[in-house]
């Protein structure tokens, strides 16, 4: 008889300036796609650059999180680009009343192996990713996002 391999699931807690909050879950399945699902609230409406960066350091605010989360050293994308970085999620959106809901699908953040994003951060930009497309000076390697202005530590969660 073989075992079913175990679902991983993480959480990360986001905060910011201006009174930014929220929760987020990360499972991935056996298909090796990590589904993000939760609720962002205390933002600016719009369009917010959303990434993962390298590190889990939030000791200077969301400034200490590093670069984008990038193991192969390619070039700032679109969640659907074939160039892009592991951690390029693209952009969520907040509604009038600052509040964004997730739903992201992605196959480049796994949560275990060599790859996983375990103990590294999520971050929300203050503007929009342009997904490398921008043609400005930052748009190959930020997507010229912004401002960091909310973040978390995404960390194992507890199987009950």
């Amino acid at each position: 008889m073989v075992a079913a391999k175990a679902t991983v699931k993480a959480v990360a807690l986001i905060s910011g300036a201006n009174n930014i909050r929220g929760s987020l879950q990360f499972v991935q399945d056996s298909n090796g796609t990590t589904h993000v699902k939760g609720r962002i609230s205390g933002l600016s409406p719009g369009l917010h650059g959303f990434h993962i960066h390298a590190l889990g350091d939030t000791t200077n605010g969301c400034n200490s999180t590093g670069p984008h989360f990038n193991p192969l050293k390619k070039d700032h994308g679109a969640p659907t680009d074939g160039e892009r970085h592991a951690g390029d999620l693209g952009n969520i959106y907040a509604g009038l009343d600052g509040t964004a809901e997730v739903s992201i699908e992605d196959r480049h953040i796994p949560l275990s192996g060599l790859h996983s994003i375990l103990g590294r951060a999520v971050v929300v930009h203050a503007d929009p990713d342009d997904l490398g497309r921008g043609g400005h000076e930052l748009s190959k390697t930020t997507g010229n996002a912004g401002a960091r202005v909310g973040c978390g530590i995404i960390g194992l969660q507890s199987a009950v």
